[in-house]
């Protein structure tokens, strides 16, 4: 019993951690694959401190410092494969911040803490504000939003498909 669990479990952990190839295409994984081969200098499957430090040498940066290799090695949650690599990647062009960051700006236009905000309001927020949005980026945002028939925005919903995707029906 314990060891078809055990099985089990290595199973899903295996599938899981595949899982992060079908975030890119076959010609990203590729280009990931050429850069993860350039960047394992002794060529023994991983990327570690001495792999880093000769790879800035090649590059002509001689002086990093031991502490900035250990933390880019620690933003991994294990050593650096290439599947470990691809996933670091992955989380770093998604460029998303956290659905908790997402639903805090959100929350510093609705003092009320409706849940919702007026989406004329947002759309004018949005295209005023710091990194001013389009109305089409606006519009195209709206796609992906909940939207009531008084117009206003489920912000929460909105936080959600952002971080996580949508859930595509077929």
């Amino acid at each position: 019993m314990k060891t078809k669990k055990k099985e089990g479990g290595a199973l899903r952990a295996q599938r899981a951690s595949s899982n992060v190839f079908s975030n890119f295409e076959q010609t990203q994984i590729q280009e990931f694959k050429e850069a993860f081969t350039l960047m394992d200098q002794n060529r023994d499957g991983f990327i570690d401190k001495e792999d880093l430090k000769d790879t800035y040498a090649s590059l002509g940066k001689i002086n990093v410092k031991d502490d900035e290799l250990d933390s880019m090695l620690k933003e991994a949650s294990g050593p650096i494969n290439f599947t470990m690599f691809l996933n670091l990647f992955g989380e770093k062009l998604n460029g998303t911040d956290t659905e908790e960051t997402i639903l805090n700006a959100f929350k510093m236009l609705d003092p009320d803490a409706k849940g919702s905000i007026n989406k004329d309001y947002i759309k004018r927020m949005l295209m005023s504000q710091a990194d001013k949005m389009t109305a089409e980026e606006v519009d195209q945002m709206f796609q992906f939003a909940s939207i009531d028939a008084a117009g206003n925005l489920d912000y929460k919903a909105l936080s959600y498909v952002i971080t996580h995707g949508e859930e595509k029906e077929e």
